[in-house]
């Protein structure tokens, strides 16, 4: 008979398979549900206590900090009870979790309880639950439905930047004088704060007294230059101002698409007498589909939370002209103080842009699966 050879290895890269008993699985779950039972026991109190439902409680939220924390002990402990040697790897990602826990989830839960409550921060009287009343007041609130109705504007612009920023990109590509210095140049906006360009450009250079610009269009013939007065121009010049610092940012992801284009696709094609409208609509246009098309869900996502320029520039005028949904909530923690009405706007505006963003992001995909 021939002798088995065992390969010798390094006992630190051996994982031995462990058997648990059932019993030892049984007290792992026994212990992680009996500490989950007892921070919901003192969290109900708590929230109990403090909204003054009953008389006895805690003097404040301190022990239901405890309470998680031997939770998330319990959990720890428990998994390597239950799964042996695979909970010892699972506990390597574990406190991450925990941590994703506490600082999304917690915060998550006690935002929606907070959209039900009638908390002014002017009031005297607190924080109130009032059901449904913030939600009927979103319903008749016609500024709120007017922010929602500017996104659309918004929104729509991405597809005008989109244009700019892939004539700008295919130019940067292209072999021409100084292409260096102008890619360097494209990038000032992007690396602009939107409170600098903010304060720059709408505070500065388009006043309406001082400003360059107004005083360029003055001697142009415009009498009164006021770029924030009339609500057409107002959200235009919000739409320039914004396209301005992140059509940068569109130009990069397209500029690094067309790099990636292969070279031989395109000499053939050159070779085959192709011209330079055919080359893109043929070529260059399909083949940078994917690219294009994350660059427009990308540029979307940071279009929806618009609101710092506004801040700044307009608050919102004239007349709401300007105003996004973000802005509009930011108004009304900051200027009117309506913490439970400003945290349902919020939740509200959450769920249409998750619903929002999976529809899009599925027609991409099938758009893009069709392509292929």
């Amino acid at each position: 008979m021939s002798e088995i050879k065992y390969i010798e290895r390094d006992p630190l890269y051996v994982v031995a398979p462990s058997t648990v008993s059932q019993t030892t699985k049984r007290a792992g779950k026994i212990i992680v549900w009996s500490s989950f039972l007892l921070m919901f026991v003192i969290a109900i109190i708590q929230t109990l206590h403090s909204n003054e439902r009953i008389s006895f409680g805690f003097s404040n939220w301190r022990p239901v900090l405890y309470a998680y924390i031997l939770w998330a002990v319990a959990i720890g402990y428990s998994r390597v009870l239950i799964y042996g040697e695979r909970g010892k790897r699972n506990l390597f990602v574990f406190p991450a979790v925990m941590f994703i826990i506490s600082i999304v989830i917690f915060p998550l839960l006690f935002g929606l309880y907070i959209s039900f409550t009638d908390w002014n921060l002017s009031s005297i009287d607190g924080r109130k639950f009032n059901g449904l009343d913030n939600f009927y007041q979103m319903i008749s609130d016609p500024y709120y439905w007017n922010a929602l109705k500017n996104m659309i504007y918004y929104v729509l612009a991405v597809l005008v930047e989109f244009t700019i920023a892939f004539l700008l990109a295919i130019l940067l590509n292209s072999q021409i004088r100084g292409r260096k210095f102008f890619r360097i140049a494209f990038l000032i906006p992007l690396m602009l704060s939107p409170v600098a360009v903010s304060w720059m450009v709408g505070k500065s250079m388009l006043e309406q007294r001082f400003g360059p610009v107004a005083s360029f269009a003055r001697w142009l013939g415009w009498d009164t230059p006021t770029f924030f007065s009339n609500p057409v121009i107002a959200k235009l010049t919000m739409m320039c101002m914004d396209a301005w610092t992140f059509i940068p940012l569109m130009i990069i992801m397209l500029l690094a698409g067309l790099q990636a284009l292969p070279k031989e696709v395109l000499e053939a094609a050159k070779v085959d007498g192709a011209n330079k409208w055919t080359l893109f609509k043929n070529i260059i246009f399909p083949i940078m589909l994917p690219v294009s098309l994350t660059t427009l869900v990308i540029r979307i996502i940071f279009k929806l939370k618009l609101a710092d320029i506004i801040i700044i520039v307009t608050a919102g005028g004239p007349g709401g002209a300007t105003d996004s949904v973000t802005s509009f909530i930011v108004r009304e923690y900051r200027d009117r103080s309506n913490v439970g009405y400003g945290t349902l706007l919020s939740f509200v505006y959450l769920i249409f842009i998750v619903i929002l963003m999976t529809i899009l992001i599925r027609f991409v995909n099938r758009w893009l699966q069709r392509a292929s």
